[in-house]
């Protein structure tokens, strides 16, 4: 298996770097759940990905919820505040993020969640996340004009290295549909770690799938072995 090789990392943080997409459905059918609806995958598979405020106005209306996206917004940051301290890495993270960082490839983060957000779901991971050269928080950066499926997050997350790679330099890990077409539209090669109820039509944009980073094998794409 060989593909483009690349010099720079980029990660997206939510069901890629941590186990959060499972906490993301619980707080979302607590909220919905009060008006008598459910969440179901093919919602959420629609906004995974997608800025905050997006997500929010995907599910208000797709459940038809008699709320603003400010108020879904502040019952949703409630429950992550209680909820996201507990997530954890998943598998293959540590030992692919440690093993870039020590080879001295470059790696960044490129989430869609907003600063705040990022601070508490990483409360626990403080050592493993100041390995990154530096983390673009779509939510909240003035930069990021559009979430994923727009490419925004990852050109500006890649013109942050300090030697500024051309997008195709640049590999990014990704677990959400919307965001491989981010990273497509980017021109940058995308690895895809999702979830096992997608479906097939939705990974096609994917330079390859996987069922976990446990299978991500650096030589591929020209990277120091492990």
């Amino acid at each position: 298996m060989k593909f483009q090789p690349v010099t720079h990392c980029i990660f997206d943080m939510d069901g890629t770097l941590l186990d959060t997409e499972r906490i993301y459905t619980i707080a979302t059918q607590e909220i919905c759940q009060k008006y008598g609806k459910t969440f179901t995958w093919e919602i959420k598979q629609q906004q995974m990905g997608m800025t905050g405020k997006e997500a929010a106005e995907h599910i208000i209306k797709a459940l038809e919820l008699p709320m603003t996206v400010e108020e879904y917004i502040t019952q949703a940051q409630a429950l992550y505040q209680k909820l996201m301290p507990e997530c954890n890495i998943l598998p293959g993270v540590d030992k692919l993020i440690h093993h870039l960082h020590e080879r001295g490839i470059p790696i960044a983060v490129a989430t869609s969640s907003g600063a705040e957000s990022v601070k508490i779901k990483t409360s626990h991971h403080k050592p493993l996340m100041s390995l990154f050269h530096h983390i673009v928080c779509a939510s909240t950066d003035p930069e990021v004009e559009h979430g994923k499926p727009a490419p925004d997050i990852f050109l500006v997350c890649a013109s942050r290295f300090e030697d500024n790679p051309d997008p195709e330099k640049c590999l990014v890990f990704e677990d959400a549909p919307n965001g491989v077409k981010a990273a497509r539209a980017a021109g940058m090669q995308v690895v895809m770690t999702p979830d096992e109820q997608v479906n097939d039509d939705m990974k096609q944009d994917a330079t390859i799938v996987l069922k976990s980073l446990e299978e991500f094998r650096p030589e591929w794409f020209g990277l120091p072995p492990f």
